[in-house]
């Protein structure tokens, strides 16, 4: 695997787009993190594989959508399906593409993805 490195960062090809079609997650490791690597709906997103509420392995939930109230009192309906990370643990929803929790101020991490011809690139921070 080819890893293209600044000083402070460090950018790794981590899957080409015919590996990854909508709906489809990746999890790798880049510089001792394990990163979840997810298509939403043609959008790449790169996610610490930590749950913040209790470090689970976030990346490994099911992804799905979530309910939301509508104006009858009592009733909901689904929506964002195939945006939504639920936690395997304890069912803690996290909005996909912005990272932030459904039910908690503490979001996931997210790191920088690009797309380079067909290569799905992550950027992180080298560790020390």
């Amino acid at each position: 695997m080819m890893t293209a490195k600044t000083d402070r960062f460090v950018r790794v090809p981590v899957a080409t787009v015919d590996e990854l079609p909508p709906g489809t997650r990746k999890i790798v490791e880049v510089e001792g993190r394990s990163i979840g690597v997810f298509n939403v709906n043609g959008h790449y997103r790169a996610v610490l594989n930590l749950c913040p509420h209790e470090l689970a392995p976030v990346c490994l939930g099911a992804v799905r959508g979530t309910t939301r109230p509508t104006d009858m009192p009592s009733h909901y309906d689904w929506h964002r399906d195939g945006e939504i990370l639920a936690c395997p643990w304890h069912g803690w929803e996290f909005d996909l593409i912005s990272g932030k929790s459904l039910v908690d101020r503490r979001p996931l991490k997210l790191f920088p993805v690009e797309v380079e011809g067909d290569q799905i690139v992550v950027e992180v921070a080298k560790r020390r």
